[in-house]
């Protein structure tokens, strides 16, 4: 049975005339002995997320998955913060086609920040003269993901200088108060010294470790969870351990929303880092899994329907090359067409009919006019879990 130790201390301050304790975290690495089980759970993921990186080496086009797969971490690591936008609203949105009528554009605004959050801080950190995983990185990200949405009043792009906190209706009956505004940098100085230090601990292990340590620190004002998670997906690229965003973590999460906070409130309150640990490399394990597995059924499904396409009597050039356009625009509209295929809008409407005829794309609106097609049987198995009230 492992031991738990305080893992840091409480700093008594003022906020609106209350009285709080905002708790400060020791430096990473906690005294975390790996059990015998943990040790087995690490081998079990790093098993799985090589089957998951050899499942994108086997297909013609990774980047169908990458694109399809960024776009569902972004929904659903939204969703866990209690946004209402499914992975449809947003490639409706992508598509210019109208979001659905219970969500709001802002939030939608949101999720897409989110993949252009991720799409820079993955190119700094690619890129020679780019930054390195950092504060600094961190906070440019955090600058986007905020960019004109509602959390833009709340400093994006920099650590907050006020008392924050997490449940409750004040800090005076806050379920957690992370600490002080002036401990912040520090902090997170500390956890980029760690990230970059070599460490005896497994690198899957590191990654749950800066996750929490992250969580807790809470270092902006609002969009602390995502970019939390986000910092999860680079992790796994700075160390190697993917060479391509192909994990959507936030879904496991999602799916155990109550375990995640209780597990990360536990780190903070009884210093129990082993069960964390252990949820997190089950929840690599049980991703990677569905995510190999998904990426072999939507490389099946399109090759399925391209035989069926080429030997339609009807098929032409174009139509070959909308379908070879869908995996990575699974919803579109005729003007959106006009565009991907370089070409007219008689021949788009053309190749579009061709491929509702055929069963390959169907007609989402029931309306004549301003019409959304969508590739139903790859966004089928693709959405599995990203409806809102999904769990």
């Amino acid at each position: 049975m492992a031991t738990h130790r305080q893992p840091g201390r409480y700093e008594k301050s003022t906020v609106a005339g209350e009285a709080v304790s905002a708790f400060v975290p020791d430096p990473l690495p906690p005294p975390l002995k790996l059990t015998v089980g943990l040790q087995e759970k690490v081998r079990l993921a790093e098993q799985k997320l090589s089957r998951l990186e050899l499942a994108g080496e086997m297909v013609p086009s990774l980047e169908w998955f990458i694109y399809a797969f960024v776009r569902k971490e972004a929904v659903v690591s939204s969703q866990i913060e209690g946004m209402q936008a499914s992975l449809v609203d947003l490639l409706a949105y992508e598509a210019g086609a109208p979001a659905g009528k219970d969500v709001s554009t802002d939030e939608v605004e949101e999720v897409s920040n989110y993949l252009a959050a991720l799409a820079y801080a993955r190119q700094q950190l690619r890129s020679e003269k780019g930054l390195p995983l950092s504060t600094r990185l961190l906070n440019e990200a955090h600058r986007r993901l905020m960019k004109g949405v509602r959390g833009s009043t709340k400093q994006p792009g920099e650590l907050r200088r006020a008392q924050n906190w997490i449940g409750g209706t004040r800090a005076g009956n806050a379920a957690y108060v992370p600490p002080p505004p002036q401990e912040v940098g520090r902090l997170l100085s500390d956890l980029e010294r760690y990230i970059h230090r070599d460490d005896d601990l497994p690198s899957l292990v590191r990654a749950a470790l800066v996750h929490v340590q992250f969580e807790t620190i809470h270092p902006y004002l609002d969009g602390n969870g995502r970019i939390g998670r986000l910092l999860i997906t680079l992790l796994l690229e700075h160390w190697k351990l993917l060479p391509e965003p192909l994990l959507y973590l936030s879904l496991f999460f999602k799916q155990h929303r109550d375990e995640y906070y209780r597990l990360l409130n536990a780190v903070r309150l009884e210093g129990d880092w082993d069960s964390w640990v252990s949820f997190f490399l089950e929840g690599v394990s049980t991703i990677a899994d569905e995510a190999a597995d998904t990426a072999r059924d939507l490389f099946v499904l399109v090759n399925k329907d391209r035989a069926r396409v080429l030997t339609a009597p009807n098929a032409s050039v174009m139509v070959v090359r909308l379908l070879d356009e869908l995996p990575r625009h699974p919803m579109v509209t005729i003007p959106t067409v006009v565009k991907l295929l370089e070409t007219t809008k008689p021949t788009a409407t053309k190749a579009v009919g061709v491929l509702e005829q055929l069963g390959v794309l169907q007609e989402t609106t029931g309306r004549r006019r301003d019409r959304t097609f969508s590739y139903a049987a790859y966004l089928d198995r693709l959405r599995a879990g990203t409806e809102p009230h999904e769990a």
